[in-house]
Order: structure tokens, then C-alpha cells, then sequence
């Protein structure tokens, strides 16, 4: 009996590991090549439940979506003979899992050293025709989009699509940053000082132009004062001779009163003059024949 009960249960586990073993799932973001005992047969892209042979077939699910790839950092020489230590990534996609499981195997990781070696290879040819500005400018654009274009290109075989290569970071090896920053440094002073030269010399200009001007404005507006000062004397002595035309005596009496007040405004003025002396002639109420 006890035989009988262990047979059995042998046998629902043997069956139940079998129909576990038959179904597999396909996500939406994978795809699985089936192999049947080592060899690839089909790949199955459109999600869902499937089934398989037992023990004879195998999934192999492959991520259909886009993947990072970092490569170590690599020292490279540059078209203007200068070195650059550069750390790049590269993003890419499976796209044959067919291909990539005859060219490399089962494993995802199992590309990277293949990219590594491509993405250096191409880093180094690319970047040995460029210069240090090149790199550091706008034109690093052009130069990854060709490295891009290159790595493409061998790693078609693989079943992969590289989408992008870009450099992470680009540094100077240590023992060349001091002596270019101090170069950097130099030309920094030389433009400072040639600004600040060429600035005193705009200033200088400014300043005598604005001395010039100065002078001239001021050179009009005496000239214009004079020529207005004139007029109004002018027209001063025109209207004290018609004054005068029209009643000497009043214009007499009235340029004696004009200088009684100026005479005595102060109130404390002395004047020394003799008892008959025209000037007093109004205030001793006496009029000169």
C-alpha cells in the first residue's frame, strides 16, 4: 500500500513538474529563442503563454529593450598628439536573438567584452584624427555620431543594434593638466591685459573727445552770451537816449534819484562835498539854472 501511495505521488509531482516545464510566459518587454537540445529553433516575440516539450526544449528569454554598456576608462592619443583619458557608454538593443545566441551565447553580459573591444577600436581611430578642441567644442556631436556609425557597423553580426556612444567624461593624464592650465592661465592674462589696454586707450579717447567737445560748447556759449549781452546794451542805450529825447529834465532828475540810492543803500555813507555841488541840488530843494 505504501508503495502504491509513493508511486503515486512520484507520478502527480513527475506530472506536474512536466506541465510546468511545458508553458512558458513571454513578457512584453522580452523575446525567447527556443533551442531543443542545444539547437536553436524558433524565436517567439508576441507575448502571451506558449508551450514547449519538456526537458527537451529550453526558453532562453532575451530583453528586447534598450541596454546600457559602460566601458572602461582608455587613455588615446589624439590627431594634435595629445592625450585624453576618456570614459565612455554605449546603448543598444538586441534585435535577432537568433544571431546573438550563435554569435555569443545564452547570456547577456556575454556581449560586453565584444563591445568593449569595438567601442575602443573605434574610439581610437575616430579620436586619432581629431584635435583637443575638436573634442572639447561642438563638434564632439560629428565625432561620437561617426564612432556610433562605426561600432553599428561591426556589431551587426552579433544581432545588436547600437543606438548610441557617447563619452562620459574626457580628462587630461595628470601630469599634462598643470602645465595646461598654467598655459591656460597665461593666455588668460594676456587677454586681460590687452582688454584692459585697449579699454584705457577707449577711455583716454573719450576723455579728450568729451574735453574737446567741452570746450567748444562753452567756446559758443560765450560767444552766444557776448553777442546777447551786446544786443541788450544796445537796445538799453536806444531806449534810454529815447527816454531822454522825450523829457531831459525828467530823465536828469530821475539818473540823480538812480544815484542817490545807490549811494547811500548802505546807510552809513559819507560823501565830502562842497555846499554848491550839483549832486545835492535835489535834496537842498534847489534847482541850477
Amino acid at each position: 500500500m505504501n508503495r502504491i501511495v509513493l508511486a503515486v505521488l512520484v507520478t502527480a509531482v513527475f506530472v506536474m513538474v512536466a506541465v510546468q516545464m511545458s508553458f512558458y510566459e513571454v513578457a512584453q518587454t522580452d523575446m525567447v529563442l527556443i533551442t531543443q537540445l542545444g539547437d536553436p529553433l524558433q524565436v517567439v516575440s508576441e507575448p502571451g503563454l506558449h508551450a514547449k516539450l519538456p526537458l527537451l526544449q529550453n526558453a532562453i528569454v532575451f530583453d528586447r529593450r534598450l541596454l546600457d554598456f559602460e566601458s572602461s576608462p582608455e587613455e588615446v592619443i589624439l590627431g594634435d598628439q595629445r592625450r585624453l583619458i576618456v570614459d565612455s557608454f554605449a546603448r543598444y538593443r538586441i534585435t535577432n536573438p537568433l544571431q546573438y545566441y550563435q554569435a555569443v551565447g545564452p547570456s547577456e553580459d556575454a556581449i560586453h567584452a565584444r563591445l568593449d573591444s569595438v567601442v575602443t577600436s573605434s574610439l581610437r581611430r575616430v579620436l586619432g584624427n581629431e584635435s583637443l578642441l575638436d573634442v572639447l567644442s561642438a563638434q564632439r556631436a560629428r565625432i561620437m555620431a561617426s564612432i556610433q556609425k562605426q561600432v553599428n557597423t561591426e556589431m551587426t553580426g552579433f544581432g545588436v543594434d547600437v543606438i548610441d556612444v557617447r563619452l562620459r567624461r574626457a580628462d587630461l593624464p595628470a601630469e599634462n593638466t598643470q602645465a595646461i592650465l598654467q598655459r591656460m592661465q597665461s593666455e588668460r592674462d594676456r587677454v586681460a591685459r590687452q582688454a584692459r589696454a585697449e579699454g584705457a586707450e577707449a577711455a583716454a579717447k573719450i576723455r579728450a573727445d568729451a574735453d574737446r567737445q567741452r570746450t567748444i560748447i562753452l567756446a559758443d556759449a560765450g560767444a552766444t552770451a557776448n553777442t546777447r549781452r551786446g544786443e541788450g546794451e544796445a537796445q538799453a542805450i536806444a531806449i534810454y537816449a529815447n527816454a531822454f529825447g522825450r523829457d531831459p529834465g525828467f530823465f536828469a532828475t530821475w539818473r540823480t534819484l538812480q544815484a542817490y540810492r545807490e549811494a547811500f543803500a548802505g546807510g552809513h555813507s559819507k560823501l565830502i562835498l562842497s555846499p554848491d555841488n550839483d549832486f545835492l541840488r535835489l535834496l537842498q530843494g534847489a534847482e541850477r539854472k
